[in-house]
């Protein structure tokens, strides 16, 4: 019997990456950190500078997509709102450490907090 394994994650912001252009950016997916993604950013000047920021290269690592937005980097996420930057560490947390597949959301119509399963890249 083999097993799946699942290395790519669909998420969804809160509230969306606006970028350059104003367009808003929501539907991403991140993969799963590797060892090399760790190097990079414990070789980045401004990581080493400042622990903080380290959160934003590891997430400019990992997110394969986000929008249309293809090429992540960290300039790009210094422009995301604090609370979608507070949902992608969670996020990255869930999939990278705890191996769970929900996290909880909050629905923006009535605001009831709630658990989902995570989708998975590639599922429907």
């Amino acid at each position: 019997m083999t097993h799946k394994i699942y290395t790519e994650f669909d998420f969804i912001l809160p509230r969306g990456l606006l970028d350059v252009e104003g367009n808003l950016h929501r539907q991403g997916v991140m993969r799963l950190a590797t060892a090399k993604d760790e190097m990079i950013v414990k070789k980045n000047r401004a990581a080493q500078e400042n622990t903080a920021y380290a959160a934003i290269v590891m997430l400019s690592q990992v997110i394969i997509r986000l929008g249309n937005l293809t090429e992540i980097t960290p300039d790009l996420l210094e422009n995301l709102f604090s609370r979608d930057l507070a949902y992608l560490r969670e996020f990255y947390n869930r999939i990278n450490q705890q191996g769970d597949a929900y996290i909880p959301v909050q629905c923006p119509q009535c605001n009831t907090n709630f658990q989902v399963e995570l989708a998975l890249a590639g599922e429907s």
